[in-house]
């Protein structure tokens, strides 16, 4: 689906550059992004010290790629004291330009957008008529003021089938549990073609609440939990005053989805397990203000109704089918209780499950990759030890005395997910492969139509499920030495789980997914501290689906 632009932008013809597709060649773009980076770095510090001219402190950023175009992002701050949130301000002009060199000699595109205080003078450019699988260089200007350089890269024109396609993964990102190293370590690679984040973007937490071993490596903005529109418009400001998070936006295209933190923990269409409404108010006033500064302060298009549901396309390659698991569910279930079951409860809405089962029954791509914020494969705990079983079930937000499944994932919403894995099993639709977050564990899945009976039963499609880049797993909530828990978890996990093919609960980090026409791998990559703004990253694990087998094999190498 295409929606409509999020603003109007103007129709100044483009000058028009040669269209040619250029390759990605790794060297050279290294070399490109050296630059690229200390730009942004330096234009922001130059901004920062600036009293009186508008400035550019929080990046720029471009995502939902099409094949002509893509979407363009930044904020300006106009005036000294207009901070993300605090309404002040007036109104600005801001031209962008596209280009295919970076020193912007000829022009691919230009326009200009007027913003002010009623979108916390945030930018968005849904910018057409670009090359597809082409990449670009891009930036904003105000009153002579330039902003940092982007590279963004249009998707493959859909008749035509690329070699290959390479995604960076990430997902649960809190401020005050340690430094976005993995997403600097994202930036630093010129073979990415987007990165997708699967939500929990940004944390709701006051200051101390939500932090890592019980300490915040720093502090949230604003103080308390961010309920009304100009807490959440500051919060989303600080994030994206990380440099790691800067570079990241920067060096690629990123194509978000939210979960529930950007909203509240555990939310669904009528409330949420930390929204009090005596005290808070009402939920759909402070749901209504977590949407509306999400789609001002990420680049993101405006889908269905006002959510983050829509579907991209790379060529004849694949298919990405990205979900809203928050607007549309009913109230999580009690643990163990009947009520899992029962087809009157919904976590995808109707309209969605049917957009979802058509787009993948639908000929097309290669490959169906499905975007959903929590794990799809059923998840049981089986004879974990107490003192592991406690910290787990903190951890996933579910009592400790015992239970089969964690409801505010697709176990806790089984119709909808039996309806849907059956759909696919009826039409013979293969190479489906979900990508999830919000464990804050690694788990790669082959996903049954009967967990029961497994591996009798067959799989229908294979899951990736990414860890956190910095929230707290289960090493941080025991507060011993990372990699000690994984080695006892592990096991018992996977013996309740034998569709689980590799489960490690210890780690931070990201993945990458690389797809060719023979194959889905996906690269599961640690940082070496979370709380280090310099850590290294080091390959964990590879896992591979070859196509049409529905079934997933350990690999010894990360894709080159």
């Amino acid at each position: 689906m295409t929606p409509p632009p999020t603003h109007q932008v103007d129709a100044t013809p483009p000058l028009r550059s040669t269209p040619r597709r250029r390759a990605v060649i790794a060297a050279a773009g290294g070399a490109a992004l050296v630059p690229l980076v200390a730009s942004a770095a330096t234009a922001s510090r130059a901004s920062a010290s600036t009293t009186e001219a508008p400035a550019f402190l929080h990046g720029v950023a471009s995502g939902d790629p099409l094949p002509d175009g893509v979407l363009l992002w930044t904020r300006v701050t106009p005036e000294p004291g207009a901070t993300p949130g605090s309404g002040r301000g007036g109104r600005v002009e801001v031209r962008w330009e596209v280009s295919l060199q970076r020193n912007f000699g000829t022009l691919a595109a230009h326009g200009r957008v007027t913003t002010d205080a009623a979108s916390d003078h945030t930018v968005k450019a849904d910018v057409r008529g670009l090359t597809p699988g082409t990449e670009y260089h891009y930036r904003f200007t105000v009153d002579g003021v330039t902003s940092p350089v982007g590279r963004t890269r249009t998707t493959p024109a859909d008749a035509t089938s690329p070699d290959r396609l390479r995604l960076g993964v990430v997902s649960c990102s809190n401020w005050e549990a340690g430094h976005f190293a993995a997403y600097r370590h994202l930036a630093d690679r010129t073979d990415l073609d987007a990165v997708l984040h699967l939500g929990d973007y940004l944390y709701e937490y006051g200051a101390g609440e939500y932090g890592t071993r019980g300490r915040s490596v720093r502090r949230h903005e604003p103080a308390h939990e961010m309920v009304s529109l100009a807490d959440y418009r500051t919060r989303h400001g600080q994030y994206k005053t990380d440099p790691h998070l800067r570079a990241m936006h920067a060096a690629h295209p990123v194509i978000a989805v939210w979960d529930d933190h950007e909203l509240a923990n555990d939310a669904w269409s009528g409330g949420a397990e930390n929204h009090q409404p005596e005290t808070e108010g009402h939920w759909a006033d402070r749901v209504a203000a977590a949407k509306k500064a999400y789609f001002e302060w990420m680049p993101v298009r405006t889908s269905v109704a006002g959510t983050t549901y829509r579907g991209l396309r790379f060529g004849a390659l694949a298919d990405l089918h990205l979900l809203d698991l928050r607007s549309f569910r009913d109230q999580q279930a009690k643990p163990g209780s009947g009520e899992v079951d029962s087809p009157n409860r919904t976590m995808t809405g109707r309209a969605q499950l049917d957009w979802l089962k058509s787009g993948l029954a639908a000929p097309g791509a290669h490959w169906r990759l499905v975007g959903t914020s929590v794990m799809i494969s059923p998840m049981a705990f089986g004879s974990l030890p107490a003192y592991l079983l406690r910290p787990l079930a903190k951890l996933l937000g579910v009592p400790a005395g015992g239970l089969a499944v964690n409801t505010d994932q697709w176990d806790g919403y089984a119709h909808d997910r039996a309806e849907l894995l059956d759909h696919l099993r009826r039409n013979g639709v293969s190479n489906t492969v979900f990508l999830a977050g919000d464990l804050h564990m690694n788990w790669a899945n082959e996903v049954p139509v009967n967990a029961a009976t497994y591996p009798l039963s067959k799989s229908v499609a294979t899951e990736f499920v990414v860890t956190s880049v910095t929230s707290d797993n289960l090493d941080d909530y025991l507060r011993v030495k990372e990699g000690t828990i994984t080695p006892v978890v592990s096991p018992p996990l996977r013996a309740a789980n034998r569709h689980a093919k590799w489960v490690d609960v210890d780690r931070h980090g990201y993945g990458v997914l690389h797809l060719d026409r023979e194959k889905a791998q996906m690269d599961f990559f640690a940082v070496s501290d979370k709380t280090d703004a310099a850590a290294t990253s080091r390959h964990l694990r590879s896992y591979r689906t070859a196509s049409g087998s529905n079934r997933l094999e350990r690999v010894s190498e990360p894709q080159r």
